[in-house]
Order: C-alpha cells, then structure tokens, then sequence
C-alpha cells in the first residue's frame, strides 16, 4: 500500500542488521544454495542474461563485483568476505540451449485445450494478501468510518478469493489456497520475537528499547520492541511460510496474489476517503543496490531470472491488467517516483517491483493491487458487500466490487491461456 511506503523504508533500515549479519543475510532470510544453479549450466545465453540482468531485474544498478560477465561465462558473488564466486556457463546460442529446470508449467506446454475448458490443467494458487478477522488492525490494514463496517484488506482479498476459486475450476484450472481463514499461515507469532526484535534495535542505535506501544499515534513507536517483533511476524514471518507452501506443498504453475490499495488514510479511526482510484500489477524485478547486497536476495533474483518466470510473468500480467482495466474502468496508478519501481509491458499498468512474495514464489506470480479501498468510489461498493446482479451505488449500476475483480481477473487468465495454448 502506498501510504506506507515511508515507514517500510524505516523498518528496512532498522531491520537491516540481524543476528545472521555475518552470513550477510536479509530478514529471517536463509542461507543460499548456490549449487542449486548448477541445474541451470548452459540454459541461457549472454546475451538473454544481460538483457533480463540491466533491463529487468537490476534495473538501478549494481556493485561492480556482484556479476563479472565475460563472452562465455558469468562469475557471481556468492559471498564479498570470503571472496567466493559462483560461475555459471552461457548457452553458445538459443539453439544449444540446455532444458531449463523447473516444477512450473509454461501455458505453451500445457497442450491444446478443447470446449470451454481454456485452463484445463493448469494449477493456480490463490493467495489473499495480508490477515483478517483480529489481526488486521496489527497489520494497519484497517480503517472505520463512523458507523460503517469494518474495512479490513485481508477479509477483502480472502472473500476474492473464494469467489474466483469456484470460476477457474469451472474452466479446468486446478486451483488451491495459499491462505483460505483469516488465521496466519505462519506458526509464528509476535512474541517469537521478541528477543531478536530488542537486539536488532540496540544494534541500531536504541540502547533501551520500551517493550510495548503506548498510543498507536505515536511518532516513535517503531523504536518499541512489540512494534518491531510484529513486523518479523506478519511481514516476513508469514511470507516466507507462504513461499514455503507454495514452493514445496501446492507446486502451482502461476500464483495469483490478490490485494487491495489504498492511498494515505490518517486516523484509522476517523480516516481521509479520497476521490482517487486505481489499477496496478507489480511483476517481480527492480532490485535495489542495497538489495542485491544481500547474498540470498541476490541468489534468490539469479535463481528466478534463469527459471524464465518473467517470460510467461510479463505477458500473463498485460493481459490480465488490461482485462480488468476493462471491467473495473480503473486508470493506471502512476508511482510518484521510480526510487523502487520500473514501468514494463505495454498495457500502462504493470511494473517491476522486488517483493518478498513475487521474489521467493519459484513460478511466475500476478500481483494485483486494484481498487483504492478508501476511495469515496470503493468505500461505498465495500460497504455494499457482494450481491449478484447489479445494484446503485452513487446512482450507478454496479456490480459488487468482489465480482467485478473476479471478472476482471478470470478474463484475463482466459484470454491469456487461450490464446498461448
């Protein structure tokens, strides 16, 4: 969401020096098996690697020894205080190219389909963004206005999610729930960390941390132990869970992240509705510098590059993006600066973006972020809740904001898979 933009780079900064510094590691990141690249010796030119390195993922650049590309090989930095490399080997041409491991389904493997049935086969992950029920105001994914019930993003996406899953099965697809409760996946919970959250603040400076927060409005409650502890719980915690679900339990060949968005609300309790409303879908790329510092974020973006998700990533994205621009009638969110993002495709709406999500998910990942949830415009259909057919809403026909997204999402998966297959 966007509004927190400012505070999530303030808890990456404060988050940045961990127990696991030595191994040079990002958040509850783990160590990485570089041999694992091995299976992909010979999969990928120089010159498709350079392009997917400079025009995808490292789009702002990097240290000069992370990637030494020479005509034949590429030598990556495993590790700066050992000073051990990783060489991978460059396929001569696209003709000599080695198959390229992986678990997930491009949509031109999965064979013709027959009938109605354009997602025969296929195995989709559903993944509802965030938590719901009681855990949302930890998230700050809620806000109230008056009398008006609840607005909570996890409830949101989870109610998305069941009405898109029984849609794409009547098409074939196979489909499985990242998340189907408003309950963590993670087991994890916020006094799990407790102890790490109170060395990571000393070592940044707060020598004497206070446990909890006091107001919620206060300015310095990222400095309190109980605030940082449940950062590492729903933020890093619970996706990394998730990854691992995916990754080695649901083996989906495209995950669809279902979100909401939202613009800077205030109060929680009294929040600032907005006329703006909008569409967006995030791709996994545009690392950062400070990022691929990192040795298993770096390993994780060289593991992702070289699978090809982006291949099918990209064009699946387009065509859903402008599917559901279609139903929704949304413009495209323009981010108000390029410090974390880089526009990509044609359809308006897509850009690059390194997320924990469509980073660690080892298959191509369409991440949706429509609607501005405290939008005048979406706070009334939410408030509306779902219903079939159309109602007024603001003098205007509308169908329920739930079936409008999951309109919007199985077109395009139709469209896409139809016309690959």
């Amino acid at each position: 969401m966007i509004f927190r933009a400012a505070l999530l780079a303030f808890t990456l900064s404060i988050l940045s020096i961990v127990d696991l510094a030595a191994d040079n590691l990002g958040i509850l990141g783990a160590k990485p098996r570089w041999n694992v690249l091995e299976h992909y010796q010979e999969t990928i030119t120089r010159d498709e690697f350079t392009h997917l390195l400079n025009d995808i993922y490292a789009t702002h650049g990097f240290t000069d020894d992370l990637f030494k590309i020479d005509n034949d090989i590429v030598r990556i930095l495993e590790n700066r205080a050992a000073q051990k490399f990783f060489t991978l080997r460059f396929a001569p041409d696209k003709e000599s190219r080695a198959e390229i491991p992986r678990l997930w389904r491009p949509a031109q493997s999965l064979g013709k389909f027959h009938g109605d049935k354009p997602l025969s086969g296929l195995r989709v992950a559903l993944d509802p963004g965030h938590l719901g029920g009681e855990w949302a105001k930890m998230e700050e994914r809620w806000f109230k206005v008056n009398n008006s019930k609840p607005v909570t993003e996890g409830d949101l996406t989870l109610t998305v999610a069941r009405l898109l899953a029984p849609r794409l099965r009547s098409l074939g697809a196979k489909v499985f729930f990242v998340r189907n409760s408003t309950e963590p996946v993670t087991p994890m919970r916020p006094n799990d960390f407790v102890d790490l959250a109170r060395k990571i603040l000393i070592k940044n400076g707060v020598p004497r941390p206070r446990d909890e927060v006091l107001n919620p409005k206060d300015p310095t409650k990222e400095g309190t132990i109980r605030f940082q502890s449940e950062i590492l719980f729903y933020r890093y915690s619970e996706i990394r869970r998730r990854a691992v679900r995916v990754n080695t339990k649901l083996h989906p060949d495209v995950v669809v992240c279902l979100h909401f968005n939202a613009e800077g609300w205030g109060d929680p309790a009294n929040p600032t509705l907005t006329d703006v409303n909008h569409l967006h879908l995030l791709v996994n790329g545009s690392y950062l510098k400070d990022e691929l510092d990192f040795d298993d974020e770096r390993f994780e973006m060289v593991r992702r590059l070289l699978s090809r998700a982006y291949d099918e990533e990209l064009p699946l994205s387009d065509t859903v993006a402008t599917a559901m621009a279609k139903e929704t009638g949304l413009p495209p969110f323009q981010y108000p600066t390029t410090l974390t993002t880089t526009k990509i495709g044609t359809s308006g709406y897509v850009y690059a973006r390194n997320l924990l999500a469509n980073r660690l998910y080892r298959c191509p990942v369409v991440y949706c972020e429509p609607y501005v949830m405290n939008s005048k415009e979406a706070f009334a259909r939410i408030q509306a809740g779902d219903y079939e057919g159309t109602r007024k809403i603001d003098n205007v026909e509308r169908k329920s904001i739930f079936r409008e997204y999951v309109d919007g999402l199985t077109n395009g998966l139709t469209d896409y898979y139809r016309r690959a297959r």
